[in-house]
């Protein structure tokens, strides 16, 4: 087995589905940048770094798919909390109909 090929291959699947994965978890609540970190972590393998997390939000928010707040805290520093804008919501909806097609075909090979 090529482990540095497997390597390299899984890191490009979790880099292409980060957002997919960001904004399913967007969906119902908004969280600041650690406790979407911490969500992710609770439903899925997927370790994810603030240095990864912040430039993808920052990217959804230029996409429009997102939008950010700033709550102030009764201690310590204000928190930006994030949540899905309707075109975002519109736009997961159609990343989900994708995502079960492709599960579709790969289990069907898998399978073969």
């Amino acid at each position: 087995m090529n482990d540095l090929f497997v390597h390299k291959w899984t890191a490009q699947v979790k880099k292409g589905i980060l957002s997919f994965i960001v904004l399913s978890v967007l969906k119902d609540n908004e969280y600041y940048g650690y406790e979407l970190i911490e969500e992710i972590k609770k439903h899925t393998e997927i370790e994810i770094a603030e240095g990864t997390l912040y430039p993808l939000l920052n990217r959804l928010k230029n996409e429009e798919l997102l939008t950010s707040k700033w709550v102030e805290q009764e201690s310590g520093i204000p928190r930006k909390y994030h949540v899905l804008t309707k075109k975002g919501n519109d736009t997961l909806q159609e990343m989900k109909k994708y995502w079960v097609n492709m599960n579709t075909s790969i289990q069907k090979l898998m399978i073969k």
